[in-house]
């Protein structure tokens, strides 16, 4: 998530369970794509048997919110409430993608829970401070710096993603290619979580507040949203903006 005004995270993780094949091919395709670009993902991979993560978006540096060790407003050193009680009720299960995974509070949260995990960011150091909690923590979640408007180039299916706090930052044209690229790594009957800043937060700090026809229009095609409930996002303080801010959580089906 992003608030007073910065461009959101285009990347998450991604995590797996000892042992998964998928998992092994994929850090095997990972390894094997660092030989051949720098750990931002600029600059081509030599190929392989799954496809290599590019980055074909260009991106801010997003290095600069986390130096020092800095918490940025959109991480509170914990999951968001609303996916908490998610994954409380079992439902952040599978193989998960968190798109935009940040210092991967979601995506660890969905690992403690039995998940096999993936988290992509597009910024190489909160993906190294993702690695070092999953390590800290004992839990297989793998997190990789990547493109979440290039989901394709894992060659992966999950059964669930997360969005929590990416869609938002979107101007029109990449959310469109965003929807196309999560439909490209989710399976038929997989389902997304997205949390994003709603129309109903008021003032004007912070990203792009959503409607919920909005939501509706960019998932109208190949895509069955469930249900649109308003939430609250938690914020960091310390930046000058309030604790909590208006969210719509939405439950989407890829058909």
């Amino acid at each position: 998530m992003a608030v007073n005004g910065r461009p959101g995270q285009r990347t998450r993780a991604i995590g797996a369970g000892p042992g998964a094949s998928w998992a092994e091919d994929l850090a095997a395709t990972l390894a094997d794509s660092e030989n051949g670009r720098d750990r931002a993902g600029r600059g081509p991979g030599p190929p392989n048997r799954i496809g290599v993560i590019v980055m074909t978006t260009p991106v801010p540096d997003w290095d600069a919110a986390y130096e020092g060790g800095a918490l940025p407003p959109w991480d509170i050193g914990r999951p968001q409430p609303a996916l908490a009680r998610l994954a409380g009720r079992g439902v952040l299960c599978g193989r998960v993608l968190d798109a935009g995974c940040g210092t991967g509070e979601q995506a660890l949260l969905a690992a403690a829970h039995g998940a096999q995990v993936v988290g992509v960011d597009i910024s190489p150091r909160a993906i190294g401070q993702a690695r070092a909690k999953a390590a800290g923590r004992g839990l297989p979640a793998r997190f990789e710096v990547a493109d979440a408007l290039n989901l394709a180039a894992l060659a992966v299916t999950f059964d669930t993603i997360i969005d929590s706090g990416l869609f938002h930052v979107l101007d029109d044209e990449d959310r469109a290619r965003y929807v196309a690229s999560l439909a490209s790594v989710l399976r038929p009957g997989g389902t997304c979580f997205l949390m994003c800043f709603s129309d109903r937060q008021p003032g004007d700090w912070g990203p792009r507040r959503v409607r919920q026809d909005e939501l509706r229009t960019a998932f109208g095609d190949g895509w069955n949203i469930a249900s649109i409930t308003a939430g609250t996002f938690a914020i960091n303080p310390g930046h000058g903006t309030p604790s909590a801010a208006q969210a719509w959580l939405a439950t989407i089906h890829r058909l």
